[in-house]
């Protein structure tokens, strides 16, 4: 499938999607974990989650801001639940929601010129060949995949669809009725593995205790209403509509959801929900790529001073960057062009990182 990516429509993401402030305005947000059972039950997709296992299945924390704690609370509640079984991967939101409201119905339509909840998808955690999907409060759904995130010249591949998705959403209240209040909306999603093995490490579905990385994104419109409907509210200077809000559950530093190294981690459980608890477990090499991230942060911002990558790491003060339990120093090979970064990683393995932000392990 990857390899026939070229022969689909590549599109550049509509200006919203890019990411709005530089990386110098950038946090250090912890990427928040997530324990996924397995799910016992056939699970029917009807946005109800009535099932046992979902009524087993935990809650993630509340979303944040995207930004992260620096950001206020977000006005409405979002939490997400997550199952897996043999054939999907299961995702639930419940999203608290005065005004319930949606315009758009013909799919992969840019979703998030509505109120939408958008799943994020990063099989082999290298941050490329990632997935991304948004749903409305009409079901209506945009599917694409990245091959690597809009900030390193990735396009988005908007011909590419997940085959057999399943997608139900309830309402509480009454959608594109100002007259009442309404209290939110829930979606259910069903992501077939047939799909997501095609980005997955040795292409094939999850073991148990995987881990992939994962998050969700809420875009929220401030509305207004006029006679008897709903309507973006403008800046009366410019008539344009006034930023949304982006709520998400681990949150990016930035307003940019295209930063895979900052998305949440979830790990497959064997253990079916409700009958045990499964510990997660930290992987120490995710500490050895985050500090060749921070390397990559500071060769753009080098880059973007100097018009080339830094040739020497002491350039771009790397003997900053230390990670406890390894000794030796991260190396540089310059091409002129690009780099690749490198250091020792735990288990006798190297951890390599690209200038197009591209990281693995050998």
């Amino acid at each position: 499938m990857l390899a026939a990516c070229s022969a689909l429509l590549l599109v550049a993401a509509p200006a919203a999607s890019q990411p709005r402030g530089g990386e110098t305005q950038r946090s250090r947000p912890v990427p928040r974990q997530y324990v996924c059972y397995r799910s016992a039950d056939t699970l029917r997709v009807d946005g109800r989650l009535g099932e046992s296992a979902w009524q087993a299945a935990p809650w993630t924390a509340d979303f944040v801001d995207i930004q992260g704690a620096t950001q206020p609370t977000p006005r409405f509640r979002t939490r997400t639940k997550m199952l897996w079984d043999e054939d999907y991967f299961y995702v639930a939101a419940r999203m608290e929601e005065p005004d319930l409201w949606a315009t758009l119905t013909r799919r992969d339509t840019v979703i998030y010129y509505d109120n939408d909840f958008e799943v994020f998808i990063d099989p082999d955690g290298d941050t490329h060949n990632y997935y991304e999907l948004e749903v409305n409060a009409f079901e209506t759904v945009w599917d694409l995949m990245l091959l690597k995130p809009y900030r390193d010249g990735g396009p988005a591949v908007d011909a590419w669809d997940i085959r057999g998705l399943k997608v139900a959403v309830q309402t509480d209240g009454t959608l594109n009725d100002p007259g009442d209040r309404d209290r939110g909306w829930t979606v259910e999603i069903a992501l077939p593995w047939a799909v997501l093995e095609e980005a997955a490490p040795g292409g094939a579905p999850p073991d148990a205790g995987a881990q992939w990385r994962v998050n969700f994104s809420r875009v929220q419109w401030p509305l207004t209403v006029e006679g008897s409907t709903y309507r973006k509210r403008t800046d009366p200077d410019t008539g344009e509509p006034l930023p949304e809000d982006n709520w998400v559950w681990s949150p990016q530093g930035a307003i940019d959801m295209h930063r895979p190294e900052k998305w949440g981690y979830v790990q497959f459980a064997e253990t079916v929900a409700g009958r045990g608890k499964q510990a997660f477990r930290k992987r120490p090499n995710e500490r050895v790529k985050n500090a060749l991230r921070e390397l990559y942060y500071r060769q753009r911002r080098f880059r973007e001073a100097n018009g080339h990558y830094a040739w020497r790491l002491r350039e771009i003060e790397a003997s900053e960057i230390a990670v406890e339990g390894i000794e030796s120093a991260p190396n540089v090979v310059n091409t002129g062009s690009g780099y690749v970064l490198s250091a020792e990683g735990f288990g006798g393995v190297t951890v390599y990182l690209r200038q197009d932000g591209h990281v693995w392990i050998e």
